[in-house]
């Protein structure tokens, strides 16, 4: 694979059993469902491939080598995609490989599920704080909501405003390793704001609770209390929130796609 620029490890893996959405599709892997007529899987990639600035790109799943056929094949044939085997964690996935000859840094994650990814989405991630050691993307209550007034999330809610997440994480050095440490440690309350803002002392957790503290705020704090410089980006594009976790998700994901093809 290439020696420059960023690495992008695309999450493509799944939780064990049968997941739901694959099976309303016909599919046995979420990162196969066709949004607009094309694999999940393939259209991120393609996005990524789009980026100049991204060097490489590491499929992160429990078994890669099944995901590349149909029109997914093609990934097996890109010299500048490999793949690696995850665990039962996300983060301690990403850490056994970020900053390796595998993934050097810097990284850029995201998912599969994200068929809505767009270049600008992630150039805006990658030209956010060159001071960050952490930077997570996230979008605002009243942007995704103005464009999109009937979708739910979940919001994690501060003072000023309420945060989704975008899929869209940067890692710029080894010093990254230990949020990720923390990740592994709070990734079963990811969507459950206090008691992920618990893990980090009872004083946050009040502010958060209260919501006298900004999301900006909240996060500095955190790094500062582990000696890491953590920002988010918060993205002014309302489709950056929009992943693909049920049918009527999967229904928007159409139509904003239709909306795209038609206004090329």
């Amino acid at each position: 694979m290439s020696g420059n620029g960023w690495t992008a490890i695309l999450l493509a893996g799944q939780r064990p059993g049968i997941d739901p959405l694959a099976a309303a599709f016909g599919e046995e892997r979420k990162a196969k469902i066709k949004v607009a007529g094309e694999a999940m899987l393939s259209r991120v990639a393609r996005t990524l491939l789009a980026v100049p600035a991204i060097g490489r790109i590491v499929i992160m799943a429990q078994a890669p080598e099944l995901l590349f056929d149909g029109d997914c094949a093609w990934l097996a044939d890109e010299p500048r995609i490999a793949t690696v085997h995850s665990d039962s964690g996300i983060a301690s996935s990403i850490a056994a490989v970020a900053g390796g000859p595998e993934a050097p840094w810097p990284v850029l994650v995201t998912t599969a599920d994200h068929p809505l990814l767009t270049v600008p989405m992630i150039e805006a991630m990658i030209a956010s704080d060159a001071a960050a050691d952490v930077a997570v993307g996230v979008v605002g209550r009243r942007v995704l909501l103005a464009a999109y007034p009937g979708n739910r999330r979940t919001w994690l809610k501060f003072a000023g405003e309420a945060w989704s997440g975008a899929n869209l994480f940067v890692f710029r050095s080894n010093r990254a390793k230990i949020a990720l440490g923390l990740w592994s440690e709070v990734e079963r309350d990811r969507k459950k704001a206090i008691k992920l803002i618990a893990h980090f002392g009872p004083w946050l957790a009040l502010r958060a609770l209260t919501r006298t503290i900004t999301l900006e705020a909240a996060m500095g704090a955190v790094g500062r209390k582990f000696g890491l410089v953590v920002r988010p980006v918060a993205l002014p594009f309302a489709e950056a929130g929009i992943d693909v976790d049920k049918p009527s998700d999967h229904a928007l994901a159409e139509q904003i796609l239709a909306a795209r093809a038609a206004a090329r």
